[in-house]
């Protein structure tokens, strides 16, 4: 694409877009308004700490920081202990720049966009180098960022704009060459366009400057992969941007945040309650203060001044608040993805609750997996590799294939070995013929496999072994 083609695809795929931004701004301003305040006033905060719940529980359950939630292991057929080995350190060697970046902080501000728009952007940059990790993350607000959806159904093409000040410009596109620009201007009014989209030998990068003449090339390079990693909590057939468990629940939102408004300025009528008095000359009601100790003066037979009667409590706004309040919570999965507060669970309410959980966010996981995480661990390892850090490794090839240790991704793993474990208990009940029918060790791996034990723990498989 040229620079013309940029600024014309960008703007064409803004109006697409424009659709979604009503419902965005509804979204966040119910649930993660700005500091200076939003448009609407907040009185209900059950969304607000729903969302924040649900954020942070994507985070532990499928991108833990401070451990392994992924890995490496070598494909099927392979029994090469070196190979085994150099995979292990190549995963152990991603997790310490992880743990040593940015990673956590911006990755839970991306679920957050997640949460309510349903759409995150993760940028994933090759860190300066003296830096403690070689990585560096930055959460793209999503009114940023203007999506495009490619033939294989990714959000492989992503468009971001920004405005920078004179001093910003120079110091990201040192090399360009800038506009003439007068001395002492600090506010950022200079358009940039930042454009990746995909071709047959990876992703083109472009930056264009935006001015009243033609624009200008600031920047342009090639990626292995795409640097912007776009991904949606669901989506619907034919559209772009993904839906949000907020937008779900917002009906219910807009309703429990109107009566816990309309319950306060009952409780302020009651505290304060509504007065009557009689025009009688005397009386001035701009005077009048009610408050502990004052004296309101009154002409000599006449009421003064009177309460008047509330037309009734509003005890039955208790009951649709709180039917409310449930529904957003389940909503958001505020009690199912968060810490359980009926105390101590046996073991089989644990697997249960595991298992339901993953009913629940199986589609989303599926999803999740395919547009976040994989290209998150490959789009990392690239530039490790390309720093020399770890090997030439494939990523989905014959060397190498990903496996997730997550606590979401290791569910079915536990529900796969319960079963396993049953089945080898009830054989070893038929006797000593049945049990000489098993291979303990292979049953053994595929036990260590499935539950992600480290590769330490077992001993390594030989080619006669495996024959």
């Amino acid at each position: 694409m040229t620079p013309e083609d940029i600024i014309a695809r960008h703007a064409a795929a803004l109006d697409r877009r424009r659709a979604q931004d009503a419902l965005w701004q509804d979204c966040y301003d119910h649930v993660l308004p700005p500091a200076t305040g939003g448009r609407v006033p907040l009185f209900d905060a059950t969304a607000a700490d729903a969302a924040e719940q649900l954020a942070a529980s994507l985070l532990a359950e499928l991108t833990p920081p401070w451990s392994r939630w992924f890995g490496l292991a070598p494909a099927r057929g392979t029994a090469d202990p070196a190979a085994a080995a150099a995979m292990e350190d190549a995963a152990e060697t991603l997790q310490v720049h992880l743990d040593r970046s940015n990673f956590a902080l911006e990755m839970h501000q991306a679920f957050l966009d997640l949460v309510i728009a349903g759409t995150g952007l993760l940028l994933v940059e090759e860190a300066p180098p003296g830096d403690a990790s070689a990585l560096r993350f930055t959460a793209v607000p999503l009114r940023e960022a203007v999506l495009e959806e490619g033939g294989a159904g990714r959000l492989d093409t992503v468009f971001r704009a920004a405005r920078l000040t004179h001093a910003d410009l120079a110091a990201r596109f040192p090399a360009a060459a800038l506009p003439r620009i007068e001395d002492g201007e600090d506010t950022p009014r200079h358009r940039v366009i930042e454009a990746v989209w995909p071709e047959r030998d990876g992703h083109r990068f472009r930056a264009v400057l935006v001015t009243d003449a033609a624009p200008v090339m600031l920047a342009e390079g090639r990626f292995a992969e795409n640097p912007f990693i776009a991904f949606r909590w669901l989506k619907a057939p034919g559209e772009t941007y993904g839906r949000s468990p907020v937008a779900k629940a917002l009906p219910d939102i807009r309703t429990a945040n109107k009566v816990v408004e309309l319950v306060l300025k009952n409780a302020s009528i009651a505290a304060t309650g509504i007065w009557q008095a009689e025009d009688d000359g005397v009386l001035n009601p701009a005077t009048v203060r009610l408050e502990p100790g004052a004296i309101i003066p009154r002409a000599p037979g006449s009421s003064g001044l009177t309460p008047l009667a509330a037309p009734g409590n509003f005890d039955v706004s208790q009951l649709v608040l709180a039917d409310l309040r449930a529904r957003i919570r389940t909503a958001l999965l505020a009690d199912r993805l968060g810490p359980d507060r009926r105390g101590q669970m046996t073991a089989t309410e644990v697997l249960e609750r595991a298992a339901e959980t993953a009913r629940l966010l199986g589609a989303t996981y599926g999803r999740l997996q395919a547009e976040l995480l994989a290209p998150l661990v490959a789009r990392c390892m690239s530039i490790l590799r390309r720093r020399g850090e770890i090997p030439s490794l494939v990523i989905d090839g014959r060397e190498a294939v990903p496996r997730y240790r997550s606590p979401l991704a290791q569910v079915q793993g536990r529900a796969d070995a319960a079963n396993t474990l049953l089945f080898l208990q009830a054989v070893r009940a038929m006797g000593p013929e049945a049990v000489a029918q098993l291979d303990l060790p292979a049953a053994a791996r595929w036990l260590g496999r499935t539950l992600s034990a480290p590769a330490e723990v077992l001993i390594p498989e030989t080619p006669s072994a495996k024959e």
